[in-house]
């Protein structure tokens, strides 16, 4: 929808992350939080779907870290709210017993009234998907050396017994200073031999650069963390996902069912890229056969295309752009065989079951994901009586668009005051804002004008929230005078998708001077929706602070 004179941005979630130790105390130094009597909370880097990470400063070796901090969800049972703290804890864990050069340093790990921090290494620099969105698309050569680099870092993982199962660009840092690539956010990483994160059969990713088997709900190996570095290598190559659409719906379709056909731009690396999004597991490119093509590719500038059969092989026509598109993805099989008409329809019956679960509707897990229908379509129960092993029901829940579970109401903290808008709307504003609409935005300013809240729906735009603020972004010079400094981020807000804007530019308006603007882009039924902040750029902390207490607090009532 794009913003417009007064609109807004907001930070990226992808700055340098960050872990934390243990300890009782949480105490104040001046302004800034110490969190353990030790780290010392100075400047927000970013806000994700999991929490907020601070650059910090460790006050007893005197260096800077980063620290994430998980959210608080007031809403969360207390069962829900320990598996939380649990799969932050389990990241940092998980990501301590690891030791390679492209893998996030975790310092230490912090638990305070039950909410954990971690500390982290800090790099300084941003996410591979704020570059991309920033620069474009990157070169062949450079794609291909981070490939090489993120296959050492899966391989350590995957030695270990860990799988990181989230493996996208905004979950890859590119440090500034010499372009090293780290993989962070072990967020939902499955160790051997532990339960995973989220409850027995839950499904935890984001649908983009998950593996088809993992959407069936079968058992995963380090295979499906390959095929999400196949789609993170073609979206940095042409600068989106191949299996982006507009819809959840479009994403798991395209993931399971569709023709893969990778762009042109990801033409150089073709044999490595169709290798790893082979469908079926067993016949996917492995780590060894991955870093051998693209490491002939940095030496040569050609790759070969890897021989069918073996180890490190298997596609139908690897190497010349055919990439199993007829294939259905390989079902979980709770009992006898099923026919094709019988894996069809559990395959659709998944997708459905997804589909359902990522939009709010309520299904039958057990009777959609465990395909428990007959070879003729007919209930399970008209069918053979053999036994079978029990299997957990799956539920399913998508880091990337999850809505959350309805509107509550919302609080006003201390100095606001919740404007229940006659556009439907509720949201917390600084007492004393003053509301004014131009016809097609809603606005909550000061008095002075210094500060101004402001609120857009608007239909649904192509490409979703993160093409609208790319646009935005595109137009600033011509929108927002003196514009600069424009950054855009892909994010998500209550589980869906969605996109920041922050820049910089000269009001000529009755304000005046150089003003900061952050904006937050995202979708929810059927409608787009626009929150966005500005103030004086010299007060970047007080507008932030006015942002997310907007953000936080948005609900729509109608």
């Amino acid at each position: 929808m794009g913003s417009l004179g007064d609109h807004a941005g907001a930070a990226g979630a992808g700055a340098g992350r960050a872990g934390g130790g243990d300890a009782d105390a949480v105490g104040d130094e001046g302004n800034a939080r110490v969190i353990a009597g030790r780290y010392r909370l100075d400047a927000r880097l970013g806000r994700g779907g999991m929490g907020t990470v601070w650059r910090a400063t460790d006050l007893l070796l005197g260096r800077q870290v980063a620290v994430k901090e998980l959210d608080r969800d007031e809403t969360l049972s207390d069962t829900e709210a320990a598996q939380q703290r649990e799969r932050t804890l389990r990241e940092a864990r998980a990501v301590a017993q690891l030791r390679h050069p492209h893998i996030v340093v975790v310092h230490d790990v912090v638990e305070h009234a039950e909410q954990p921090y971690i500390v982290m290494e800090l790099i300084e620099g941003g996410s591979l998907a704020r570059q991309i969105g920033r620069t474009g698309p990157l070169d062949a050569q450079t794609v291909a050396r981070m490939g090489i680099d993120l296959l050492g870092a899966l391989s350590t993982a995957h030695e270990a017994g860990i799988l990181h199962r989230d493996l996208k660009p905004a979950n890859v840092l590119v440090e500034r200073a010499g372009g090293r690539v780290v993989l962070t956010d072990f967020g939902i990483a499955q160790v051997s031999g532990a339960t995973t994160l989220t409850e027995v059969g839950s499904f935890v990713g984001s649908p983009e650069y998950t593996a088809p088997e993992r959407i069936a709900g079968e058992r995963t190996g380090p295979a499906s963390d390959l095929w999400s570095l196949g789609a993170l290598l073609v979206t940095a190559l042409a600068g989106e996902s191949p299996f982006r659409r507009d819809s959840i719906g479009g994403v798991l379709h395209a993931v399971i069912y569709e023709e893969i056909r990778p762009p042109e731009r990801a033409a150089p690396l073709l044999p490595v890229v169709s290798g790893l999004l082979e469908r079926d597991p067993r016949r996917r490119l492995d780590a060894a056969g991955a870093e051998r093509l693209l490491q002939e590719y940095v030496d040569t500038g050609r790759m070969s295309a890897p021989p069918d059969g073996g180890s490190g092989a298997g596609r139908d026509g690897a190497g010349h752009g055919r990439l199993a598109g007829a294939r259905r993805v390989l079902l979980p099989k709770p009992g006898p065989a099923l026919g094709p008409r019988g894996r069809q329809r559990r395959a659709v019956l998944i997708t459905a079951a997804l589909v359902a679960a990522v939009t709010g509707g309520a299904v039958s897990a057990t009777a959609l994901l465990l395909g428990r229908d007959g070879d003729d379509g007919k209930p399970a129960n008209t069918a053979s009586p053999t036994p079978t092993t029990a299997t957990p029901s799956p539920t399913v829940t998508v880091t990337e668009e999850t809505p959350s579970p309805g509107p509550s109401t919302p609080q006003a903290p201390a100095g606001y005051r919740l404007a229940k808008d006659p556009e439907g709307f509720e949201i917390a504003v600084p007492r004393g804002f003053v509301r004014r609409t131009d016809g097609t935005r809603v606005f909550y300013a000061s008095p002075s004008g210094t500060y101004r809240v402001g609120i857009k729906e608007a239909e649904p735009e192509p490409g979703g929230p993160l093409a609208v603020q790319r646009r935005a972004d595109d137009e600033g010079p011509r929108t927002n005078p003196g514009y600069r400094n424009g950054e855009v981020t892909e994010t998500t807000r209550n589980g869906r998708t969605a996109a920041l804007w922050e820049f910089i530019w000269d009001d000529p308006g009755n304000a005046g001077g150089e003003r900061q603007t952050y904006d937050l882009c995202w979708q929810e039924g059927g409608t787009m929706y626009d929150v966005w902040v500005s103030g004086p750029a010299e007060e970047s902390e007080q507008v932030r602070k006015y942002f997310d207490t907007a953000v936080d607090t948005f609900v729509r009532r109608r």
